[in-house]
Protein backbone atom coordinates (compact mmCIF):
# COMPACT_ATOMS: atom_id res chain seq x y z
CA UNK A 1 0.00 0.00 0.00
CA UNK A 2 1.01 3.57 -0.90
CA UNK A 3 1.74 6.15 1.60
CA UNK A 4 -0.61 8.99 1.96
CA UNK A 5 0.99 11.92 -0.04
CA UNK A 6 0.55 15.83 0.32
CA UNK A 7 -2.63 16.53 -0.38
CA UNK A 8 -3.17 17.55 -4.75
CA UNK A 9 -6.65 19.37 -3.82
CA UNK A 10 -7.11 22.15 -6.59
CA UNK A 11 -4.09 20.71 -9.02
CA UNK A 12 -4.26 19.27 -12.33
CA UNK A 13 -3.50 16.05 -12.94
CA UNK A 14 -2.41 15.45 -16.68
CA UNK A 15 -2.10 11.92 -17.98
CA UNK A 16 1.18 10.83 -18.79
CA UNK A 17 1.30 9.89 -22.73
CA UNK A 18 1.98 6.40 -21.69
CA UNK A 19 -1.18 6.37 -20.06
CA UNK A 20 -3.34 5.24 -22.63
CA UNK A 21 -6.83 3.85 -20.55
CA UNK A 22 -9.58 5.17 -22.99
CA UNK A 23 -10.88 6.87 -20.03
CA UNK A 24 -8.23 9.21 -19.14
CA UNK A 25 -5.92 9.16 -22.55
CA UNK A 26 -4.61 12.66 -22.55
CA UNK A 27 -7.05 13.86 -19.88
CA UNK A 28 -6.53 17.04 -17.88
CA UNK A 29 -8.16 16.30 -14.51
CA UNK A 30 -8.45 19.40 -11.64
CA UNK A 31 -8.96 17.13 -8.12
CA UNK A 32 -11.47 19.06 -6.21
CA UNK A 33 -10.51 16.48 -3.29
CA UNK A 34 -8.05 14.46 -2.16
CA UNK A 35 -7.48 12.69 1.48
CA UNK A 36 -6.80 9.46 3.00
CA UNK A 37 -10.19 8.06 1.92
CA UNK A 38 -9.26 8.78 -1.58
CA UNK A 39 -9.72 11.54 -4.19
CA UNK A 40 -12.91 13.22 -6.70
CA UNK A 41 -11.00 14.75 -10.35
CA UNK A 42 -12.55 16.48 -13.06
CA UNK A 43 -11.45 16.37 -16.70
CA UNK A 44 -11.55 19.48 -17.67
CA UNK A 45 -10.69 18.74 -21.32
CA UNK A 46 -13.71 16.41 -22.39
CA UNK A 47 -16.65 18.98 -23.58
CA UNK A 48 -19.99 17.35 -24.54
CA UNK A 49 -20.92 20.24 -27.43
CA UNK A 50 -23.77 21.20 -25.27
CA UNK A 51 -23.99 23.90 -23.38
CA UNK A 52 -25.44 24.19 -19.31
CA UNK A 53 -28.68 25.99 -20.49
CA UNK A 54 -29.80 23.51 -23.29
CA UNK A 55 -29.06 20.74 -20.57
CA UNK A 56 -30.70 22.73 -17.92
CA UNK A 57 -33.87 23.53 -19.73
CA UNK A 58 -34.39 19.52 -19.72
CA UNK A 59 -34.46 19.38 -16.22
CA UNK A 60 -35.30 22.55 -14.45
CA UNK A 61 -37.70 25.52 -14.98
CA UNK A 62 -35.48 27.74 -13.16
CA UNK A 63 -33.28 30.71 -15.18
CA UNK A 64 -30.36 29.86 -16.81
CA UNK A 65 -27.58 32.44 -17.68
CA UNK A 66 -25.21 30.42 -18.42
CA UNK A 67 -23.77 29.35 -21.74
CA UNK A 68 -21.13 27.38 -20.60
CA UNK A 69 -20.24 24.12 -22.47
CA UNK A 70 -20.80 20.71 -20.30
CA UNK A 71 -18.17 18.62 -19.68
CA UNK A 72 -17.52 14.79 -19.13
CA UNK A 73 -16.06 14.92 -16.14
CA UNK A 74 -15.22 10.96 -15.87
CA UNK A 75 -16.45 7.69 -16.12
CA UNK A 76 -18.54 7.34 -12.86
CA UNK A 77 -21.63 8.80 -12.53
CA UNK A 78 -22.43 10.69 -10.61
CA UNK A 79 -24.78 14.78 -10.08
CA UNK A 80 -24.82 17.74 -12.31
CA UNK A 81 -20.88 19.37 -10.52
CA UNK A 82 -19.58 22.60 -10.97
CA UNK A 83 -16.46 24.66 -10.15
CA UNK A 84 -16.54 28.26 -9.65
CA UNK A 85 -15.50 31.42 -8.91
CA UNK A 86 -18.59 32.97 -6.43
CA UNK A 87 -17.73 33.52 -3.30
CA UNK A 88 -21.30 33.01 -0.69
CA UNK A 89 -22.26 30.13 -2.73
CA UNK A 90 -21.85 26.94 -0.43
CA UNK A 91 -19.62 23.72 -1.39
CA UNK A 92 -15.92 23.33 -0.74
CA UNK A 93 -13.16 25.30 -1.30
CA UNK A 94 -11.12 23.30 -3.22
CA UNK A 95 -8.41 26.32 -3.57
CA UNK A 96 -8.51 29.64 -2.50
CA UNK A 97 -11.21 31.25 -4.87
CA UNK A 98 -12.06 28.03 -6.37
CA UNK A 99 -15.17 26.54 -4.71
CA UNK A 100 -16.58 22.90 -6.11
CA UNK A 101 -20.47 22.17 -5.56
CA UNK A 102 -23.10 19.31 -6.10
CA UNK A 103 -25.96 20.45 -4.17
CA UNK A 104 -28.85 20.98 -6.65
CA UNK A 105 -29.86 24.03 -4.64
CA UNK A 106 -26.36 25.60 -5.35
CA UNK A 107 -25.80 24.44 -8.51
CA UNK A 108 -29.35 26.31 -9.31
CA UNK A 109 -27.20 29.79 -7.51
CA UNK A 110 -24.18 29.05 -9.97
CA UNK A 111 -26.56 28.92 -13.08
CA UNK A 112 -28.73 31.91 -12.20
CA UNK A 113 -25.95 34.04 -11.64
CA UNK A 114 -24.06 35.74 -14.47
CA UNK A 115 -20.90 36.51 -12.14
CA UNK A 116 -17.53 34.84 -11.65
CA UNK A 117 -16.30 31.79 -13.43
CA UNK A 118 -17.44 28.29 -13.98
CA UNK A 119 -17.26 24.90 -15.51
CA UNK A 120 -20.10 22.63 -15.28
CA UNK A 121 -19.46 17.82 -15.42
CA UNK A 122 -21.06 15.54 -15.75
CA UNK A 123 -19.38 12.05 -14.36
CA UNK A 124 -16.50 12.50 -12.62
CA UNK A 125 -12.96 11.06 -12.10
CA UNK A 126 -12.50 8.77 -8.38
CA UNK A 127 -10.07 6.97 -7.02
CA UNK A 128 -10.18 4.66 -3.23
CA UNK A 129 -7.68 5.48 -1.05
CA UNK A 130 -3.99 5.05 -1.96
CA UNK A 131 -4.99 4.19 -5.63
CA UNK A 132 -4.14 7.93 -6.57
CA UNK A 133 -0.34 7.54 -4.91
CA UNK A 134 0.13 3.97 -6.92
CA UNK A 135 -0.66 5.17 -9.97
CA UNK A 136 1.34 8.69 -9.43
CA UNK A 137 4.23 6.52 -8.07
CA UNK A 138 4.08 4.23 -11.18
CA UNK A 139 3.74 7.63 -14.19
CA UNK A 140 0.86 7.93 -14.81
CA UNK A 141 0.10 11.24 -13.88
CA UNK A 142 2.16 14.57 -13.90
CA UNK A 143 0.83 17.31 -11.15
CA UNK A 144 0.64 20.59 -12.21
CA UNK A 145 -0.68 24.26 -10.62
CA UNK A 146 -3.46 25.83 -12.49
CA UNK A 147 -4.38 28.78 -13.69
CA UNK A 148 -7.79 30.10 -14.36
CA UNK A 149 -6.58 29.84 -18.10
CA UNK A 150 -6.48 26.01 -17.47
CA UNK A 151 -10.12 25.85 -15.49
CA UNK A 152 -12.28 28.42 -17.46
CA UNK A 153 -11.17 28.25 -20.84
CA UNK A 154 -11.79 25.69 -23.86
CA UNK A 155 -8.76 25.09 -25.50
CA UNK A 156 -8.91 21.94 -27.37
CA UNK A 157 -4.66 21.61 -27.08
CA UNK A 158 -5.37 21.90 -22.93
CA UNK A 159 -3.58 18.28 -22.86
CA UNK A 160 -0.26 19.50 -24.85
CA UNK A 161 -0.10 22.81 -23.73
CA UNK A 162 -0.06 21.72 -19.51
CA UNK A 163 2.61 18.39 -20.49
CA UNK A 164 4.49 21.03 -21.93
CA UNK A 165 4.08 23.29 -19.28
CA UNK A 166 4.68 20.54 -16.68
CA UNK A 167 8.07 18.77 -18.37
CA UNK A 168 9.58 22.68 -18.73
CA UNK A 169 8.37 23.00 -15.04
CA UNK A 170 10.31 19.36 -13.96
CA UNK A 171 13.53 20.13 -16.21
CA UNK A 172 14.14 23.51 -15.39
CA UNK A 173 12.85 24.08 -11.71
CA UNK A 174 14.83 27.40 -10.83
CA UNK A 175 13.79 29.07 -14.03
CA UNK A 176 10.05 30.67 -14.81
CA UNK A 177 9.10 29.29 -17.70
CA UNK A 178 7.39 32.18 -19.54
CA UNK A 179 11.19 33.50 -19.75
CA UNK A 180 12.27 30.05 -21.76
CA UNK A 181 12.00 30.56 -25.68
CA UNK A 182 9.80 28.92 -27.89
CA UNK A 183 12.53 28.10 -30.35
CA UNK A 184 15.53 26.39 -28.50
CA UNK A 185 17.99 27.84 -31.06
CA UNK A 186 16.74 31.15 -29.46
CA UNK A 187 19.13 30.78 -26.59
Amino acid sequence: MFAIMKSLQGQLLIAAPSLIDPNFFRTVILLVQHGEEGALGLVLNRATGTTIREAWQQVSQSLCLREDVLHHGGPCEGPLMVVHTLEGVPGNEVSPGLFFCTQREDVEQVIGSGEGESRFFIGYAGWTAGQLEGELATGSWIALPPTNEHLFTDDIHLWENTTRQATRTAAYPNIKPSLLPRDPKMN
